[in-house]
């Protein structure tokens, strides 16, 4: 029997190939195949619609997977979706016993997968580095429990907390470290939001832009109540079945205008009811989680943070910090709005961490009312 600290260390090794997936709607998961303490297959899975974990780490590993164990970082699917069930895989190769981080919280999972093995005669254990594989699919786990995308306020900031200089001016803010991570975010997000403000004032793309060449583009969002987006704007014209642009409006808006941006490849206007003259983003989170969109990475500015905020639409905040100061009494920072009152009523932030990235440095932190993540196991 192999000892807990080697399923540690073989589960540690799965999350590594799990963190390398660009997986939205589907979970990051990784997976990893030993036999007599040898490591003879392994994979993850990479995005949406291609081979599962699981079946990549079979293919690798293939006669010697009979009698082996297999580490999982999620539970084995047991349904069919663009893929086979990922259980039956692991059962038809003969794998003897399987280790599994936590439980799917997916319906069409949820134990299920655990079941089947088990009732083919499969050794299955159910625990190691639980809170680690948690925390790599927080935005898959947020969903299922509860049919909202996990919400991500980001922003670029100097030491001095501007966002741009009072001319308006902000590239580049952060060093290419801090900008190359931000790609891969957008690469790994169901979708990149940003407001009317920001599209006026630095015309973004909002596509993921990775060397390699990225395995999937979000869905991209402006939030424009008034439709006020450049139909020759850079986000319009990055448009393609590959690189989605939803444009978020209000139902007050000209029919006719919002028809012609769906002229364009690629772009879709939704008019929503408005609330005080603006969109609703808690019917659009809706909307978006009806759609399937796990997370939402907000590249969208001072004014769309706090109207987020206001909403209780916002489920985590990651700020990059450069060290260079700004100035200017008419600088913008990264949220707006009216603000607090008092400090006491100030939104605070739990589960923070701080990483580097060259010169810059990232504080991500979880809002603190938003509900903590059951442990579903």
């Amino acid at each position: 029997m192999t000892s807990p600290e080697r399923d540690l260390q073989w589960m540690r090794r799965a999350l590594r190939n799990a963190s390398r997936g660009f997986t939205p709607p589907n979970p990051m998961v990784g997976c990893v195949i030993v036999k007599n303490d040898r490591l003879v297959g392994e994979g993850f899975h990479l995005a949406a619609g291609l081979p599962h974990a699981e079946v990549n780490a079979l293919r690798q590993a293939g006669d010697l997977a009979a009698g082996a164990t297999a580490y999982v970082t999620l539970e084995p699917c047991c349904h069919w979706g663009r893929t086979p069930p990922c259980a039956d895989a692991l059962i038809s190769a003969g794998i003897e016993r399987v280790v599994v981080a936590h439980l799917d919280p997916d319906p069409r999972v949820s134990g299920g997968g655990i079941d089947l093995l088990r009732r083919s005669g499969i050794h299955v254990d159910v625990g190691p580095m639980a809170s680690e594989a948690r925390r790599l699919n927080t935005h898959f786990l947020h969903f299922h429990l509860h049919h909202l995308p996990y919400t991500t306020l980001k922003a670029a900031m100097s030491l001095d907390g501007k966002t741009a200089t009072s001319t308006g001016n902000s590239q580049w803010i952060t060093g290419k470290r801090s900008r190359e991570y931000v790609h891969k975010l957008r690469a790994r997000s169901g979708a990149v939001m940003a407001g009317i403000g920001t599209v006026l004032a630095d015309d973004p793309r909002l596509t993921a832009r990775l060397t390699p060449k990225s395995p999937r583009q979000p869905l991209r969002i402006i939030v424009d109540s008034h439709l006020r987006t450049p139909p020759d704007c850079s986000a319009i014209q990055a448009s393609s079945e590959t690189a989605p642009l939803l444009i978020v409006t209000t139902d007050g808006v000209n029919f006719d205008a919002a028809a012609r941006f769906e002229e364009h490849e690629g772009v879709e206007v939704l008019r929503l009811k408005a609330r005080c003259g603006r969109v609703d983003l808690a019917a659009m989170m809706e909307i978006l989680g009806e759609r399937q969109i796990i997370s939402v990475l907000v590249e969208g500015g001072a004014e769309i943070n706090a109207a987020l905020l206001a909403a209780g639409a916002a489920n985590s905040v990651l700020f990059f910090v450069a060290p260079l100061l700004i100035g200017g009494r008419c600088a913008p920072g990264a949220i707006a709005g009216d603000g607090v009152p008092n400090i006491s009523d100030a939104v605070r932030l739990r589960d923070v961490r701080i990483r580097r990235f060259g010169p810059d440095y990232a504080i991500e932190g979880a809002i603190d009312k938003t509900e903590i993540l059951a442990d579903n196991r």
